[in-house]
């Protein structure tokens, strides 16, 4: 049987197969793209004199399968990871890292990207195409082809290890995330806290094995209601204090090692480039072109803010002081207090406001926004398959009813899933051969799961 990642994808806008999708077909399709790229690579370097089409465009097109196969695995080992996929991503990771090095060092390729460059005012060149060369350079020098190649060995091995330890920090926070539930036995304890919350508890207590309990995650739809509400400061601080020591606890998912060495190994590889820091080379392609006009902006903003900021938190501390005899206002206690003073002070209630931001509603209202800002028209299509149940898939339409785009939204929280929220994509726009492809993007978020008696917010 064919792997179905390799094969034409005979679904919908040629959608990723999630439908067939198994873990076991990434490692061999991903092989067998990076093989298929370095050929493509190859009949570029083959090419007698250097182009801008016979190089910098035929680069921009290769990879392309690649590319899609390495961007439906790392979009799931975001949102709907286990440990096959992340025991998978450890093998595949340095196999991509080392790929994407033999590209990006090979001299002979730079050579002729390097020869192009320099003939640019001389090419005739659209906007986009100036565009496209200009990139391609500084993609190459900012990942070491003008290194010696001692130095650009250097640079392989911090690129592996960081490769290594970035996805090892990812395991470690999601599976201290996933390790961490607080159960409340009295409901008494449970005093201030709306009721869509307290039912949301005792729905992860029951899924948890502990029926007529609450249980507390550090989920954000979890976490973030009980910091806000719970007049049980005791509940509070240890919320609080599980949450900023997640990964900091000296335990197999201590993080603090691999921060130090993640720091290091990107000073190193500003140093190696060139740069006084990882700052440096980062903000080179910033609209804060040095570390220095940032720290500057931050100074300014600091002081004009900080008044401010004191004035707030001691009118906090003090609505704590006179309600409860808090002598001493500490982080598990702000965001509690705040609320209650944004109640008394502004008769401003979040709670009251819930029920008309329903998820449901807030979804409809933004495609109506958007249909009377750009004509964009979003259509459910459930024939486009997708990688969790809770997932929707919708085709975009322009104004003229023609097909723009697909998208998926992906809005709960779930064991396999990262913290936040982000945006992304399983395939970009391009148009290749006259044919103008479509994206496919995404948003992931942890919006607070439907229960059985309240809606999503």
């Amino acid at each position: 049987m064919q792997n179905p990642l390799l094969a034409e994808y005979a679904t919908p806008f040629e959608t990723a197969p999630f439908d067939l999708i198994k873990p076991a077909h990434f490692l061999p399709a991903i092989i067998e793209s990076i093989e298929n790229t370095k050929a493509e690579i190859n009949q570029i370097k083959s090419e007698p004199l250097p182009t801008f089409a016979n190089t910098i465009e035929r680069m921009d097109r290769s990879g392309k399968r690649l590319g899609i196969i390495s961007a439906i695995f790392f979009n799931l080992n975001s949102a709907e990871t286990n440990d096959e996929i992340q025991k998978l991503a450890r093998e595949i990771s340095p196999l991509l890292t080392r790929h994407s090095n033999d590209i990006l060092l090979d001299q002979e390729l730079f050579q002729r990207v390097d020869q192009i460059f320099s003939q640019k005012d001389d090419l005739n060149l659209t906007a986009e195409q100036t565009t496209l060369l200009e990139k391609t350079y500084k993609s190459f020098v900012r990942n070491g082809a003008k290194l010696s190649p001692d130095k650009a060995d250097q640079m392989r091995l911090i690129d592996q290890e960081l490769a290594q330890l970035s996805l090892k920090f990812g395991e470690n926070v999601l599976a201290e995330t996933n390790k961490y539930v607080h159960f409340v036995t009295n409901e008494s304890e449970l005093e201030g806290l709306p009721d869509g919350v307290k039912e949301a508890a005792a729905q992860t207590a029951e899924e948890k094995g502990q029926p007529g309990k609450w249980a507390f995650t550090l989920d954000y739809p979890s976490y973030i209601p009980a910091m806000t509400y719970a007049k049980n400061r005791a509940l509070r601080k240890t919320l609080f204090e599980a949450s900023s020591t997640k990964c900091a606890k000296g335990d197999e998912l201590d993080n603090q090692k691999i921060i130090q060495n993640i720091i290091q190994l990107k000073h190193q590889r500003a140093n190696l480039l060139g740069y006084s820091t990882h700052a440096d080379f980062v903000l080179e392609e910033r609209m804060a072109k040095t570390p220095t006009e940032v720290v500057d902006f931050l100074e300014s903003l600091l002081q004009k803010s900080k008044p401010k900021a004191i004035a707030e938190v001691k009118e906090v501390a003090e609505l704590a002081k006179n309600l409860d005899g808090i002598q001493i206002l500490e982080r598990w206690d702000f965001g509690y207090y705040s609320e209650l003073l944004k109640k008394s002070k502004y008769e401003l209630d979040d709670e009251i406001l819930r029920p008309y931001f329903q998820l449901e509603k807030v979804i409809e209202g933004v495609f109506q926004t958007t249909q009377k800002l750009f004509g964009l028209q979003f259509i459910p299509n459930k024939d486009i398959p997708v990688y969790h149940p809770d997932v929707s898939a919708y085709q975009v339409l322009d104004r003229d009813g023609k097909h723009l785009s697909v998208f998926y939204a992906d809005f709960f929280p779930r064991a396999g899933k990262r913290n936040g929220a982000w945006m992304t994509s399983y395939r970009g726009q391009s148009v290749e051969s006259g044919i103008d492809l479509r994206p496919h993007v995404s948003i992931v978020c942890n919006f607070t799961k439907p229960t059985r008696q309240n809606l999503a917010y």
